[in-house]
């Protein structure tokens, strides 16, 4: 009987790496970008924004956005949701209940809309920049995520 359990036990800890080094490789996929020069985030040069933090290229851009935060809020905006410490829990739109059937992927991120008149002013926009201002602006932004809560440990 105890080489059953240790067994199962050994399992459990593989079965835990796997999922670890899973998400480690997910992350790496998924490369951020700095909201001032679009190019990939150096995780050492961040700064602390809603709650969160928004990673930078760069020294000149961290200053550049400490600067004038509201003038890369989009942006930023959307690294947060891109890095997984903020989720969507409304329509961005509207503040609706969000409906599983109109998710759509706007600059690498899917976003879930209520209803698809919603959906479709955002995929009728051609402008890669028109449709992150539409999702990620500071008031969409504020109607349609949350920051993350923190996965508890179970006792």
């Amino acid at each position: 009987m105890k080489k059953f359990f240790a067994v199962i036990a050994c399992l459990s800890v593989s079965l835990l790496l796997v999922q670890s080094l899973h998400s480690e490789e997910e992350a790496k996929e998924k490369q951020l970008l700095c909201p001032v020069s679009g190019k990939a985030v150096n995780m050492e040069q961040k700064v602390a924004y809603k709650n969160a933090e928004v990673y930078f290229c760069c020294g000149n851009c961290l200053a550049a956005f400490k600067e004038d935060p509201s003038k890369f809020a989009v942006k930023a905006n959307h690294q947060l949701v891109a890095s997984g410490q903020y989720e969507e829990v409304k329509c961005p739109l509207s503040g609706g209940k969000l409906n599983p059937d109109t998710a759509v992927t706007v600059a690498d991120v899917e976003v879930t809309f209520c209803c698809n008149n919603c959906k479709g002013k955002v995929e009728g926009e051609a402008d890669g920049d028109a449709k992150l201002a539409l999702v990620f602006s500071d008031a969409a932004f504020e109607k349609g995520f949350a920051k993350k809560k923190a996965k508890r440990a179970r006792d």
